[in-house]
């Protein structure tokens, strides 16, 4: 079969980005592709994720600019100033794609409620003339990564998500900003909460893992966090947040909730019943379930008098707009040394930060084990907040993949 791209002296390194968009991508691709052009590499982004890669059309003449472009040094050099992807992203997963999703050029040879698509992903990776691919993306992107590997597909994984829950690395691209604007954010509402002398409720991301609501707490953002990795009791937390205020001068206190946070005897709360193509219910209404209780509960802990509640959920504020220092230099790095990877011809592999030191490890560590925040070592149950002893020795961001 005639590819469209012809395959250079050296070869076609894909980039993609799927999941959630986070600051800190644009800087990868750009690091990504500056590199390898110099190498000799010529660099095709695929938009929308793993969509492109199942959407596009193998002809010739195919109008495909919609799901792949090639990148250049003045195209990269412009976006990687900039938060986001500029190549965008999707949720989509090959292997279990809805019928509704399939594309129309598709649909009489993929027909069942759920379809994998996989085939046509490794025939458009051929017909692209892709040597090495390169996707960006959290435990989920990555996970197809895998399976793609185990195929016989020639990856070098980038981790990214602002949970900072990939297993492997102990830093994930967009934490560090998502931790930098929470902790603003938190900041910034607290002018209200001491106006008002309320307690202040602040959900933020964190599916399974709670390190959005732990790390900024440790940083003195807020009195107490909850993480999903424990559940909590309203009870305990209402005493708590009764003491904080009443020791503070301001009178209020402040409480970071995960989105992926359970009271005692429950499970998370889903804002639907909708799952994506990865298995995952939309989260929502932890922060609005914990405002309304501790209103509720507040007179016992205040002698008689209830205490209003300031509650915000932050939402898409940590991930838009730009990157901050860190996920700009980051990014850099693991662009970097994917193209060492892919000079030594090393695949199957992900980039990493652990303890400090740029490294890679086997990319199957992303479907191994799930990375949480171990609880014995870095939170307080009885006090619902960090654990703040043992710092010595310990990695950058404190708190490690394993």
């Amino acid at each position: 079969m005639a590819r469209e791209i012809n395959r250079p002296v050296k070869g076609v390194i894909g980039i993609l980005t799927g999941g959630g968009d986070v600051p800190g991508l644009n800087p990868a691709i750009r690091a990504v592709t500056i590199r390898a052009i110099k190498e000799g590499y010529r660099v095709i982004g695929i938009r929308r994720g793993w969509a492109g890669l199942v959407e596009m059309v193998r002809e010739k003449d195919a109008p495909n600019h919609e799901y792949y472009t090639e990148l250049t040094e003045e195209v990269v050099n412009k976006a990687g100033r900039t938060g986001g992807t500029f190549l965008h992203t999707s949720r989509t997963r090959p292997s279990s794609i809805p019928a509704v999703n399939v594309p129309a050029h598709l649909r009489d040879k993929y027909n069942q409620k759920v379809n994998d698509l996989t085939e046509e992903v490794l025939k458009n990776l051929e017909f692209l003339g892709i040597n090495y691919l390169i996707p960006i993306g959290g435990d989920d992107t990555l996970s197809y990564a895998v399976q793609l590997h185990k195929l016989g597909v020639k990856i070098i994984a980038i981790p990214k998500t602002m949970d900072n829950d990939v297993p492997g690395t102990d830093y994930c691209i967009g934490f560090s900003t998502c931790v930098t604007r929470t902790i603003s954010l938190t900041h910034s509402l607290r002018t209200t909460a001491g106006s008002h002398e309320r307690f202040l409720v602040i959900e933020v991301f964190g599916r399974y893992a709670g390190y959005t609501a732990l790390l900024p707490a440790m940083a003195g953002a807020a009195d107490r966090c909850l993480i999903p990795e424990y559940k909590f009791n309203i009870e305990r937390l209402c005493e708590l947040m009764s003491e904080d205020r009443a020791n503070n001068p301001s009178h209020y206190s402040v409480v970071l909730v995960s989105e992926g946070a359970a009271f005692e005897g429950e499970d998370m709360i889903f804002e639907s019943e909708e799952a994506d193509m990865y298995g995952h219910k939309k989260l929502g209404g932890i922060g609005d379930r914990v405002s309304s209780m501790l209103k509720e509960i507040s007179p016992k802990y205040n002698h008689g008098r209830r205490i209003n509640v300031i509650n915000q959920k932050l939402g898409y504020l940590v991930r838009c707009g730009d990157p901050d220092a860190m996920d700009s230099l980051v990014p850099m790095a693991y662009g970097n040394l994917a193209l060492d990877l892919v000079l030594e011809n090393r695949t199957g592999r992900m980039v990493c930060l652990r303890n400090g030191e740029y490294d890679h490890v086997p990319l199957d560590v992303v479907t191994s084990y799930k990375k949480r925040i171990d609880v014995d070592k870095y939170y307080d149950r009885d006090r619902l907040r960090p654990v703040y002893k043992n710092f010595y020795k310990k990695p950058f961001m404190i708190l490690t993949a394993d």
